[in-house]
């Protein structure tokens, strides 16, 4: 692939473009049905914020144990047969749904999650890196931006069909409610409920099929170094230790960490804040979600355009500073003051993972497979600090106060940005 141009989809790859964009939809769609499980469980199974966290500690732990193994089969093989790989394990995870909801156990949930998951962290280690080769490394960071852009319409997919089919099926029962209940009738009550849980995660697996159907028969293009006999040997240890003597790459990492447990964290608990704030029910609650989602989407196509014109790090560093100034409102407004801030916060998170991962990865070279792996096992942030977060909502009683944990996560990545700023990548 000609690296020696500046355009942003060079000839011949509009349609493997195409199909790698959808899987930037699809795996969004899982992420934020997932995000609802928070509050659908939490009423479901009369769970604190901390046990409903398992849920993100299952999906974004399994995103950091397969994101190495994924880099080392994609070294190995192709990204096309790392796409092919995530599809299949993510529809195997959406299909165990439904044994997990004629058992009715949590862990069992929590399992079909970890697989699906474990797809997604392979389906993200070979797709994120794989749109960057497709075209000049001067517009990798930009081509990222538009293939991510794409995310968040899958997002806003996934949090309307949880608002359709799963938040819409709860049954307003308080805890105390649902423990006063005869066994049997609280069990077919349960029953019903997590049986709306499974069904659009079967429907997902299904789709996932499909894609991955499609891709199969498609011709995709070679990226800049397969095909190169000696680019697939791997020499684990020599690359790791490259990676980890190159600060722009580890600050990266770390960064990303951090943005992800802010996102995660902010998301997680947007319908529960909601609720308290307003006085809402969850399927009520979920349109405001939806309204960050569909701001979200606008600002990284936005963001996307803006790039041609000012550098990523200035975007970065912007956004991150008025991330914070909206958390500030969210812990210290409240009311529909602090729902509003809430819901712009999505507008200044849309460009960070992509920006950060475009910079991390910038000139990495062949060592781009194993350090996409690095960036995405960079995730697990969206377990530890969603735990975190639900820690200090049911310590303090206060979900307010647990958004001091996000803060705190984007004045890292404002950090990270002004050091971006202060040395740009060059083109």
């Amino acid at each position: 692939m000609t690296q020696t141009n500046g355009r942003l989809l060079p000839p011949g790859i509009l349609w493997p473009f195409i199909l790698l964009t959808s899987c930037f939809a699809w795996w969004g769609l899982a992420n934020n049905m997932t995000d609802t499980l928070l509050a659908a469980f939490k009423r479901i199974q009369s769970m604190s914020d901390f046990q409903t966290s398992l849920i993100q500690i299952a999906f974004y732990g399994s995103y950091f144990c397969f994101a190495l193994p994924a880099a080392i089969f994609i070294k190995k093989f192709s990204y096309k047969a790392g796409v092919l790989l995530g599809l299949s394990l993510f529809s195997v995870g959406g299909l165990l749904f439904y044994p997990a909801s004629q058992t009715m156990v949590y862990w069992h949930f929590l399992a079909a999650l970890y697989i699906l998951a474990g797809g997604l962290s392979i389906l993200e280690t070979s797709a994120n890196p794989y749109i960057i080769v497709l075209g000049p490394e001067a517009t990798g960071t930009q081509r990222l931006n538009l293939a991510q852009s794409f995310n968040p319409i899958g997002s806003i997919m996934g949090v309307v069909i949880s608002k359709i089919w799963i938040l819409s099926e709860l049954r307003e029962l308080s805890a105390e409610q649902r423990a006063a209940l005869p066994a049997a009738e609280l069990e077919r009550i349960q029953m019903g409920e997590l049986e709306a849980v499974m069904g659009p995660y079967v429907v997902v697996a299904v789709g996932m099929l499909v894609i991955g159907g499609l891709i199969w028969f498609c011709r995709m293009p070679n990226s800049s170094d397969q095909g190169n006999g000696e680019e697939t040997k791997l020499n684990l240890g020599a690359t790791l230790g490259r990676l980890v003597r190159n600060p722009r790459y580890m600050t990266g990492v770390v960064a990303q960490f951090f943005y992800v447990g802010a996102q995660i964290g902010v998301w997680s608990f947007t319908i529960r804040y909601v609720m308290k704030e307003l006085n809402l029910n969850e399927e009520q609650s979920s349109n405001y979600y939806i309204a960050a989602l569909v701001l979200f989407a606008a600002s990284r196509f936005i963001c996307t355009g803006l790039m041609s014109v000012y550098a990523p790090g200035k975007i970065l560093m912007t956004l991150a500073v008025l991330a914070m100034a909206c958390t500030a409102g969210v812990i210290w407004a409240g009311g529909i003051v602090g729902v509003y801030a809430l819901v712009g916060i999505s507008g200044c998170m849309s460009l960070m993972f992509p920006t950060i991962y475009g910079l991390a990865v910038r000139g990495l070279g062949p060592d781009t497979k194993i350090g996409g792996s690095g960036l995405i096992m960079a995730i697990l942030g969206g377990a530890v600090i969603t735990a975190v977060q639900g820690q200090v909502s049911d310590g303090t009683g206060n979900i307010n106060l647990s958004y001091l944990v996000p803060l705190a996560c984007f004045g890292v990545i404002a950090l990270y940005a002004l050091m971006e700023t202060r040395h740009p990548v060059q083109r």
